[in-house]
């Protein structure tokens, strides 16, 4: 047996669809390959450099964070394994339950935290993003999701997103390989 989605084509726009459009680039560096990275309120400390990844399966934050906002009396013990794209592995320090505010939206919502270095401070994946209904956009910089007051919109913040993925310079492999006057020491 299979399951077939039908289709659904429509010459309107509803009020209250979730939709981009090219004026939203306006005052966004172009062209980018920029992660979508926004701030969130949590108890009424602004949390920046927070990561929208939705190809996360997992919503993430630092302990840092965790013990910087006096919370580390809410942890919940718990040794996860996550795994990235490149399947190298962290085991995270446990788990705990902390409110998020975006855009005057609170969603309770659970973290997997861990203590390696990450160059964000948070991270929120799928669970976060569909609880929401959020619709993300790198191309535009933008997270919107539903409301009963309406569509929000969360604006990234491209400069954070830079200065967090910087590649660094690249080196040419033909100034690696010429090693004239270079001495290997420890020999």
């Amino acid at each position: 047996m299979s399951i077939t989605r039908e289709k659904r084509t429509q010459d309107y726009v509803p009020e209250g669809t979730l939709s981009f459009n090219d004026e939203e680039e306006e005052g966004i560096s172009q062209p980018h390959n920029d992660a979508l990275v926004i701030s969130f309120l949590m108890n009424k400390i602004q949390v920046k450099r927070v990561l929208i990844d939705p190809g996360s399966s997992a919503n993430i934050i630092r302990s840092r964070v965790v013990e910087q906002l006096v919370l580390q009396n809410q942890i919940v013990p718990a040794a996860r394994v996550l795994n990235s794209f490149n399947m190298a592995s962290e085991t995270t320090k446990g788990e705990i339950i902390l409110p998020v505010n975006v855009a005057m939206t609170v969603q309770e919502t659970k973290f997997h935290m861990i203590e390696g270095d990450m160059r964000y401070n948070a991270l929120l994946g799928r669970p976060w993003i569909h609880n929401m209904r959020a619709v993300p956009s790198t191309l535009h910089q933008v997270l919107k999701f539903p409301t009963p007051e309406g569509v929000k919109t969360v604006y990234g913040e491209q400069h954070a997103a830079k200065d967090m993925f910087v590649v660094d310079e690249v080196i040419p492999v033909s100034a690696l390989s010429s090693t004239k006057g270079l001495e290997l020491k420890g020999k």
